[in-house]
C-alpha cells in the first residue's frame, strides 16, 4: 500500500505557491523585477509595494503604476500581487479601489498589512470583494500580514478564512511592537531563529496554516548580493521567503 493511501493527509489541500514573494516599491525596482520574472519564469512571485513604495503624495497615481503594469504585456505570468495600506490609513479604500477597476482579473493576490484581529481579517476581505465583484471578479486571494499581538493571538481563526492564501509574518513591526522586550537584532538572522517569542510567533502562523491548508511566509530577508546570507535566512524550514 502507497504511504499517501495509508496515513492520514488531513482535511484540506495545501495551497502551492512560489518560495519566494520578492518585494518592489519604487518604479525602477518594480519593473528590473518584473524583467527578471520574464527571464527566470515565474519561479518567484512579484508584490508591487503600493504602502511602503508610495511617495507621499503620490499614493493615487502610484497604485495606478501598479495596476498598468499588472495589466500590461510584461506580467507574462499573472504571477504579481500588490500589497496596500492597512485599513486604518487613509489611502487603504483607495487602494483596493485603484487595483481592483484596473486590474481585478490579473491581480495574484492582494497582501494586507497590519491585520488586529479576526475581525480585521473579515472586514479587509469583504472590502476588497465588494470592489473585486464590481470588477468582474468574485474570489480574490488575500494574503494577510501578521504582525500585532491581536493578529498572533487569532491566527488560527485568520488561517481558516477560506479566501486566505497566505500568512506573512511582519517581523520588524512585530519586534516594533514589543518596545524593547525584543533586542533589535531578533528581526535578522541568526536570532530571529533563536529569539523565544519571535520563533514562537512563526510556529504558531506556520502550524496556523498547515492546519488549514495555507501557505506561511514566516520570513524575511533583506540580502540581495550574498547568496550565503540568503541560504542562512532561507534553509530553517520557511515554506515561503520574502526577499
Amino acid at each position: 500500500m502507497n504511504p499517501a493511501e495509508a496515513l492520514f493527509q488531513g482535511r484540506h489541500q495545501p495551497v502551492s505557491l512560489p518560495v519566494c514573494d520578492h518585494y518592489a516599491g519604487s518604479e525602477k525596482l518594480i519593473r528590473k523585477s518584473v524583467a527578471l520574472q520574464q527571464q527566470f519564469r515565474p519561479i518567484f512571485d512579484i508584490t508591487l509595494d503600493a504602502e511602503d513604495g508610495a511617495v507621499t503624495g503620490n499614493e493615487a497615481s502610484h497604485a495606478q503604476l501598479i495596476a498598468s503594469i499588472i495589466n500590461s504585456e510584461d506580467n507574462r505570468f499573472d504571477r504579481i500581487g500588490a500589497r496596500i495600506h492597512d485599513r486604518r490609513h487613509t489611502f487603504f479604500e483607495q487602494d483596493i479601489a485603484i487595483l481592483c477597476q484596473s486590474a481585478a482579473k490579473r491581480l495574484a493576490y492582494l497582501v494586507v498589512p497590519k491585520i488586529n484581529d479576526i475581525a480585521d481579517a473579515r472586514h479587509v476581505i469583504e472590502r476588497i470583494n465588494q470592489h473585486a465583484r464590481q470588477a468582474g471578479r468574485d474570489a480574490l486571494p488575500v494574503h494577510l500580514l501578521i504582525e500585532t499581538h491581536g493578529a498572533l493571538a487569532d491566527v488560527h481563526a485568520i488561517a481558516a478564512l477560506p479566501q486566505v492564501e497566505c500568512l506573512s509574518f511582519g517581523i520588524m513591526d512585530f519586534v516594533s511592537e514589543h518596545h524593547g522586550a525584543i533586542p533589535g537584532s531578533a528581526m535578522c538572522s541568526p536570532a530571529q531563529f533563536t529569539h523565544g517569542l519571535v520563533v514562537r510567533a512563526k510556529l504558531e502562523i506556520a502550524a496556523a496554516c498547515h492546519a488549514h491548508g495555507k501557505v506561511p511566509s514566516h520570513n524575511v530577508t533583506t540580502e540581495i548580493k550574498d547568496m550565503a546570507i540568503v541560504a542562512n535566512d532561507a534553509l530553517p524550514g520557511c515554506d515561503r521567503i520574502q526577499l
